[in-house]
């Protein structure tokens, strides 16, 4: 009996480190007009890879477009924008994802 309870215990235990554990990790598309070359992509990775709660950073330069991966917890939509703004780029917001909203399209 007291092994049982025991190991309800340990899997109520676990089941409870895995709900904390999993983040709000999200998508966000923006379209930023002045990128418009090799040296403007760099501009972009390198100053918005200091933004908190950032992931990772993918740009198309043909499309102008911006991929990031954050933390929700951590920043979001509005505060990314922002750091934009720092370095005098604009950048429109396309669209947000959750990452495992991502996952399930791939699918």
């Amino acid at each position: 009996m007291r092994t049982k309870r025991w190991m309800a215990t340990c899997v109520v235990a676990l089941l409870s480190v895995a709900a904390v554990m999993a983040k709000d990790i999200r998508v966000v598309v923006f379209r930023v007009i002045q990128m418009h070359c090799e040296k403007c992509e760099k501009k972009v990775k390198d100053n918005m890879r200091f933004e908190k709660g950032l992931k990772d950073i993918s740009t198309v330069v043909k499309d102008r477009m911006v991929t990031i991966t954050y933390d929700a917890e951590k920043t979001n939509v509005k505060n990314l924008q922002a750091g934009f703004n720092k370095f005098n780029y604009e950048a429109e917001f396309v669209k947000e994802t959750k990452k495992d909203d991502k996952k399930a399209d791939k699918k």
